[in-house]
């Protein structure tokens, strides 16, 4: 069922009932049914924010928010949660789950990630824009390419999740494509559960193991053969398996 929290400035849905032990957030442009399967499966009360903009409840943002933005929005839920929770982000959602971490350590008993992209991918080289796209772009800057043929270079060119996001939301997906984590990884104290597909080319398992060489004993990656990118509708009960081992530090 739907229910608001921080007074009213947000909503989440939750499953089983108070006091709420997990916290789930999904990932780019998906919704909190993903973790239907997930929390249902659990034997403590759970909740799932969507996150703005993210075709839920809750409305875009005002402006460009990176992840750290995402965060502040979601830490007034925590004062209504009496007592630590276990925070499972997927994807995006694990990029603002390790920001939470770090800032709410009295909050945060600790984190599950799956396919979460941490860190900057090493195993290739950034992408280069195609010389057309890099032309346009040139072009349209100084007024030569019309705003609307520039539109349809980006929805050419572009990622599906760019192609996919207009407005405020692509302005947010260009901020936290840019982003990297390894500062809140070397800041969090709680135990890490890293759930990952193994054929996941999002955020493949080399991020995975990085992460884990960063946070050191404090994590645990567990590998899924056969699983990709979307680890809460593939592969559930991994992910249940993960949370009850964390459900001891609440």
């Amino acid at each position: 069922m739907r229910k608001a929290f921080a007074a009213g400035s947000l909503f989440a849905t939750t499953h089983g009932s108070a006091p709420w032990r997990v916290v789930a957030l999904p990932g780019w442009m998906h919704t909190a049914t993903d973790f239907d399967p997930t929390l249902a499966a659990l034997p403590v009360g759970s909740i799932a924010v969507d996150l703005p903009g993210f075709g839920g409840v809750n409305p875009e943002p005002p402006a460009a928010w990176g992840a750290a933005e995402y965060a502040s929005w979601l830490e007034p839920l925590f004062d209504d949660l009496e007592g630590s929770v276990v925070v499972v982000g997927h994807s995006f959602g694990g990029r603002v789950a390790a920001h939470l971490a770090e800032r709410r350590p009295d909050a945060v008993a600790a984190l599950v990630l799956a396919g979460v992209p941490l860190l900057r991918r090493t195993d290739r080289p950034p992408a280069k824009a195609p010389a057309a796209f890099r032309a346009a772009k040139w072009l349209n800057k100084r007024g030569v390419l019309p705003d609307e043929r520039m539109e349809a270079m980006r929805k050419k060119y572009g990622s599906a999740d760019y192609r996919n996001a207009d407005g405020i939301m692509r302005d947010v997906l260009v901020k936290v494509t840019n982003e990297t984590y390894e500062e809140q990884l070397r800041a969090i104290r709680c135990p890490v559960e890293l759930v990952w597909g193994e054929n996941d080319d999002a955020a493949p398992v080399s991020v995975a193991r990085e992460a884990t060489t960063i946070l050191g004993e404090r994590a645990h990656l567990t590998v899924l053969p056969g699983v990709g990118h979307q680890v809460p509708i593939e592969a559930s009960s991994a992910l249940i398996e993960a949370i009850e081992r964390q459900l001891t530090n609440v």
